[in-house]
Protein backbone atom coordinates (compact mmCIF):
# COMPACT_ATOMS: atom_id res chain seq x y z
CA UNK A 1 0.00 0.00 0.00
CA UNK A 2 1.43 3.21 -1.07
CA UNK A 3 0.04 6.71 0.56
CA UNK A 4 -1.65 7.75 -3.02
CA UNK A 5 -3.73 4.63 -2.71
CA UNK A 6 -5.29 5.93 0.78
CA UNK A 7 -8.21 8.34 -0.92
CA UNK A 8 -9.34 5.60 -3.06
CA UNK A 9 -9.17 3.04 -0.13
CA UNK A 10 -11.09 5.25 2.22
CA UNK A 11 -13.93 5.18 -0.50
CA UNK A 12 -13.58 2.02 -0.97
CA UNK A 13 -13.91 0.23 2.66
CA UNK A 14 -17.04 -1.39 2.88
CA UNK A 15 -19.96 -0.42 5.36
CA UNK A 16 -18.93 -3.55 7.11
CA UNK A 17 -15.80 -3.09 7.73
CA UNK A 18 -15.06 -2.65 11.47
CA UNK A 19 -12.22 -0.28 12.59
CA UNK A 20 -10.91 -0.16 16.12
CA UNK A 21 -13.83 0.37 18.18
CA UNK A 22 -11.71 1.76 20.63
CA UNK A 23 -10.59 4.07 18.45
CA UNK A 24 -12.07 7.65 20.24
CA UNK A 25 -14.04 9.87 17.22
CA UNK A 26 -13.29 13.34 17.05
CA UNK A 27 -15.87 15.21 18.75
CA UNK A 28 -18.53 16.60 15.71
CA UNK A 29 -17.04 14.30 13.81
CA UNK A 30 -19.39 11.90 11.00
CA UNK A 31 -18.96 8.19 11.09
CA UNK A 32 -17.70 8.55 7.19
CA UNK A 33 -15.00 11.18 8.36
CA UNK A 34 -14.06 8.79 11.07
CA UNK A 35 -13.70 5.66 8.95
CA UNK A 36 -12.17 7.70 6.29
CA UNK A 37 -9.43 9.17 9.28
CA UNK A 38 -8.70 5.88 10.62
CA UNK A 39 -7.65 4.34 6.93
CA UNK A 40 -4.75 7.95 6.81
CA UNK A 41 -4.02 7.19 10.60
CA UNK A 42 -3.23 3.38 10.49
CA UNK A 43 -1.06 3.66 7.28
CA UNK A 44 1.24 6.40 9.14
CA UNK A 45 0.83 4.59 12.43
CA UNK A 46 2.20 1.19 10.26
CA UNK A 47 4.63 2.94 8.67
CA UNK A 48 5.87 5.66 11.83
CA UNK A 49 5.75 3.11 14.79
CA UNK A 50 7.94 0.50 12.38
CA UNK A 51 10.42 -1.49 14.24
CA UNK A 52 12.06 -5.04 13.40
CA UNK A 53 10.34 -6.61 16.29
CA UNK A 54 6.74 -5.09 15.69
CA UNK A 55 5.52 -4.32 12.29
CA UNK A 56 2.74 -3.64 10.44
CA UNK A 57 2.38 -4.17 6.50
CA UNK A 58 -0.01 -3.32 4.79
CA UNK A 59 -0.96 -4.74 1.12
CA UNK A 60 -3.89 -2.97 -1.60
CA UNK A 61 -4.85 -6.20 -2.67
CA UNK A 62 -5.47 -5.20 -6.96
CA UNK A 63 -7.79 -7.73 -9.25
CA UNK A 64 -7.95 -7.63 -13.12
CA UNK A 65 -5.99 -3.83 -12.42
CA UNK A 66 -8.34 -2.59 -9.70
CA UNK A 67 -8.03 -2.14 -6.40
CA UNK A 68 -10.54 -4.07 -4.21
CA UNK A 69 -9.42 -4.54 -0.64
CA UNK A 70 -6.45 -4.68 1.70
CA UNK A 71 -4.37 -7.66 3.07
CA UNK A 72 -2.43 -6.94 6.45
CA UNK A 73 0.76 -9.16 7.66
CA UNK A 74 1.54 -8.01 11.21
CA UNK A 75 3.75 -8.88 14.02
CA UNK A 76 4.52 -8.14 18.07
CA UNK A 77 7.56 -9.08 19.09
CA UNK A 78 8.21 -10.89 15.61
CA UNK A 79 12.11 -12.01 16.61
CA UNK A 80 10.99 -13.55 19.61
CA UNK A 81 7.50 -15.46 19.18
CA UNK A 82 7.87 -15.65 15.17
CA UNK A 83 3.90 -15.69 15.19
CA UNK A 84 2.23 -13.05 12.34
CA UNK A 85 -1.55 -11.73 12.58
CA UNK A 86 -3.58 -10.57 9.26
CA UNK A 87 -6.44 -8.37 8.83
CA UNK A 88 -8.25 -7.86 5.38
CA UNK A 89 -11.12 -6.59 3.45
CA UNK A 90 -12.72 -6.47 0.36
CA UNK A 91 -15.18 -4.81 -1.68
CA UNK A 92 -18.51 -6.11 -1.80
CA UNK A 93 -18.65 -7.25 -6.08
CA UNK A 94 -14.92 -8.76 -5.11
CA UNK A 95 -15.96 -11.40 -2.04
CA UNK A 96 -16.68 -15.16 -2.82
CA UNK A 97 -14.46 -15.72 -6.10
CA UNK A 98 -11.47 -16.74 -4.17
CA UNK A 99 -9.71 -13.49 -4.06
CA UNK A 100 -10.24 -13.32 0.16
CA UNK A 101 -8.20 -16.80 -0.03
CA UNK A 102 -5.84 -16.15 -2.69
CA UNK A 103 -4.46 -13.03 -0.52
CA UNK A 104 -4.35 -14.83 2.74
CA UNK A 105 -2.40 -17.15 1.07
CA UNK A 106 0.28 -14.65 -0.62
CA UNK A 107 0.89 -12.62 2.72
CA UNK A 108 1.21 -16.48 4.69
CA UNK A 109 3.78 -17.46 2.07
CA UNK A 110 6.00 -14.10 2.71
CA UNK A 111 5.23 -14.42 6.71
CA UNK A 112 6.33 -18.40 6.86
CA UNK A 113 8.26 -18.93 3.56
CA UNK A 114 10.28 -15.73 3.95
CA UNK A 115 10.50 -14.11 7.32
CA UNK A 116 10.58 -17.17 9.06
CA UNK A 117 7.58 -17.31 11.42
CA UNK A 118 6.86 -19.96 13.56
CA UNK A 119 3.27 -19.62 13.46
CA UNK A 120 0.15 -17.42 12.11
CA UNK A 121 -3.08 -16.37 14.07
CA UNK A 122 -6.24 -14.38 13.07
CA UNK A 123 -9.86 -13.40 15.05
CA UNK A 124 -13.02 -12.91 13.55
CA UNK A 125 -16.76 -12.03 14.63
CA UNK A 126 -17.67 -15.24 14.94
CA UNK A 127 -20.81 -14.74 12.59
CA UNK A 128 -18.43 -13.67 10.24
CA UNK A 129 -18.58 -16.86 8.20
CA UNK A 130 -16.38 -16.01 5.30
CA UNK A 131 -13.74 -14.45 7.05
CA UNK A 132 -13.82 -17.59 9.16
CA UNK A 133 -14.11 -19.57 6.09
CA UNK A 134 -11.13 -18.21 4.50
CA UNK A 135 -8.95 -19.11 7.24
CA UNK A 136 -10.05 -22.58 7.60
CA UNK A 137 -9.72 -23.04 3.87
CA UNK A 138 -6.21 -22.41 4.00
CA UNK A 139 -5.49 -24.66 6.94
CA UNK A 140 -6.49 -22.27 10.24
CA UNK A 141 -7.85 -24.54 13.18
CA UNK A 142 -9.95 -23.33 15.76
CA UNK A 143 -8.27 -21.61 18.89
CA UNK A 144 -10.62 -20.56 21.29
CA UNK A 145 -13.07 -17.28 21.71
CA UNK A 146 -13.09 -14.41 23.55
CA UNK A 147 -15.48 -11.38 23.71
CA UNK A 148 -14.68 -7.96 22.75
CA UNK A 149 -16.58 -4.50 22.65
CA UNK A 150 -17.43 -3.79 18.97
CA UNK A 151 -19.04 -0.18 19.83
CA UNK A 152 -22.38 -1.46 19.61
CA UNK A 153 -21.91 -3.81 22.27
CA UNK A 154 -19.91 -7.08 23.11
CA UNK A 155 -18.89 -9.60 20.51
CA UNK A 156 -17.83 -12.42 20.23
CA UNK A 157 -14.37 -13.38 18.75
CA UNK A 158 -13.44 -17.08 17.23
CA UNK A 159 -9.87 -16.82 17.16
CA UNK A 160 -7.55 -19.54 14.72
CA UNK A 161 -3.99 -20.43 14.40
CA UNK A 162 -2.04 -22.00 11.69
CA UNK A 163 1.59 -23.79 12.40
CA UNK A 164 4.39 -23.63 10.44
CA UNK A 165 4.27 -27.49 10.25
CA UNK A 166 0.63 -27.00 9.18
CA UNK A 167 1.27 -24.50 6.41
CA UNK A 168 4.16 -26.24 4.77
CA UNK A 169 2.22 -29.85 4.78
CA UNK A 170 -0.62 -28.12 2.74
CA UNK A 171 2.25 -27.18 -0.03
CA UNK A 172 0.21 -23.79 -0.61
CA UNK A 173 3.58 -22.03 -0.59
CA UNK A 174 4.58 -23.97 -3.65
CA UNK A 175 1.76 -21.82 -5.25
CA UNK A 176 3.34 -18.64 -5.08
CA UNK A 177 5.90 -16.12 -5.93
CA UNK A 178 7.25 -13.17 -3.76
CA UNK A 179 9.85 -11.49 -5.22
CA UNK A 180 12.03 -7.61 -3.74
CA UNK A 181 12.45 -9.61 -0.29
CA UNK A 182 15.79 -10.16 0.47
CA UNK A 183 16.43 -5.65 0.27
CA UNK A 184 13.70 -5.67 2.97
CA UNK A 185 14.99 -8.86 5.44
CA UNK A 186 16.73 -5.86 7.62
CA UNK A 187 13.28 -4.07 8.46
CA UNK A 188 12.58 -7.40 9.89
CA UNK A 189 15.60 -8.08 11.90
CA UNK A 190 16.15 -10.93 9.68
CA UNK A 191 19.97 -11.45 7.85
CA UNK A 192 20.01 -12.72 3.93
CA UNK A 193 19.00 -16.17 5.29
CA UNK A 194 16.79 -17.22 8.23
Amino acid sequence: MREHDLPLLTELQPHDYEHDPSAPAVPGEELAEHRRRLVYQGYWRSLGTWSPASWCLDFAVEHDGTIVGVQSLEAADFLDLRTVDSGSWLVESARGRGIGIAMRTAVLALAFDHLGALAAVTSARSDNAASLGVSRHVGYRDNGVSLNQSGRGLVELAHMRLTAEEWRASGAGGRVTVSGVDPCRRWFGLSSAH
